[in-house]
């Protein structure tokens, strides 16, 4: 049986926590070859433990013994390392966001078609089983008038890595967590395009001296990143998405949640359940599918190996992580300026 040849770049917490152990559990199909890593100790570590034959100092030598790559750096290198990989005649699953502008993510998708080759940005909320089974239920729901989203944490600033450097991330909670069900939301209401965005990002509460942080310390004063973020989308058919994001809420307890309100019906994701005028009454159906990131990694997994064998089509494609990425480079220069900012549709 053919077997992939996989290459991760960066092993910090998101390729350990998640992509080893997906393509491990695809092991029959894929097989993680080599590791590159600027702290070349840390790689040579990981690599051990899972019994990784190979380790590289330089990510374009590990080219060379792949068919494909995982990008688990900082977003400031996804551009770089993506369009290098592409241009060797490497495929590519890169970590989300997809680039620190839509700029940048123009280029990877370029290279990606001129060289015919796979580029697959790490949305996996698509692949839990409560948004596919949404996106199948908006038959139900006909055409959207308003959606709702939230992404919001209580005191959860993540207290490790780099998350906190607005110029290796380009953001925070916004770009760390609310593009997820950013993503998944402009999936679920596809075909309608986003056109306007009016937004406020925040910086109060994480720039505070006494923390209270459930997700380790750091500096306030180095902080210079988004921890809230709230916005009004609108699409080329009026309708509209409310959105917030946080790491660092006042609020009782976490909340995930994508809610759309159509034409025919509504729906709710986080947990599942569609709702219907039929009969005279209001009826609901249910189901209970949660909120399971290990799997949706797994079989976003199973998509990307299998549409580099050439088995399958790409469950999500680079253009609509692009259009993920227009949409937060227009919330934050709403912010920054104060005003509306146009897409085309």
């Amino acid at each position: 049986m053919e077997r992939l040849k996989m290459g991760l770049i960066g092993v910090g917490g998101i390729a350990e926590n998640r992509h080893i152990p997906a393509y491990q559990a695809w092991s029959e199909h894929v097989e993680i070859t080599a590791l590159q890593d600027v702290n070349l100790v840390r790689a040579k570590e990981v690599a051990e433990k899972y019994a990784i034959p190979n380790v590289f100092e330089d990510y374009l030598e590990l080219f060379k013994h792949v068919d494909a790559v995982t990008i688990c750096t900082p977003n400031k290198f996804h551009e770089a390392i993506a369009v290098a990989a592409l241009n060797q005649g490497v495929h590519v699953l890169c970590e989300k966001p997809m680039a620190m502008n839509a700029d940048e993510g123009r280029r990877m998708i370029e290279a990606a078609e001129k060289n015919n080759r796979i580029l697959m940005i790490g949305y996996h909320y698509r692949f839990m089983e409560a948004v596919a089974l949404a996106k199948k239920s908006m038959e139900e729901v006909g055409n959207p008038i308003v959606t709702r989203v939230q992404a919001l944490r209580q005191r959860k600033v993540p207290g490790w890595g780099v998350f906190i450097n607005k110029q290796l991330q380009g953001g925070g909670s916004l770009i760390d967590w609310g593009c997820h069900l950013l993503d998944a939301s402009l999936w679920l209401v596809s075909p309608s395009k986003p056109v306007e965005v009016n937004a406020q990002t925040y910086q109060c509460l994480s720039k505070q001296p006494e923390q209270v942080n459930d997700w380790g310390s750091y500096d306030h004063e180095a902080i210079d990143v988004d921890d809230h973020v709230s916005a009004y989308i609108r699409f080329d058919d009026q309708s509209t998405l409310l959105f917030e994001c946080s790491w660092a809420a006042n609020i009782k307890e976490d909340h995930t949640h994508i809610s759309i309100s159509g034409e025919k019906g509504g729906l709710s994701v986080f947990p599942y359940e569609v709702y219907q005028p039929k009969y005279g009454r209001m009826m609901e159906t249910n189901t209970d599918l949660k909120e399971d990131d290990q799997q949706a990694g797994i079989f976003q997994a199973k998509n990307f190996i299998d549409a580099c064998l050439g088995k399958e089509k790409l469950k999500h494609n680079p253009n609509d992580a692009l259009q993920v990425t227009k949409v937060i480079d227009a919330i934050y220069e709403s912010s920054e300026h104060g005003k509306s900012i146009f897409l085309e549709a």
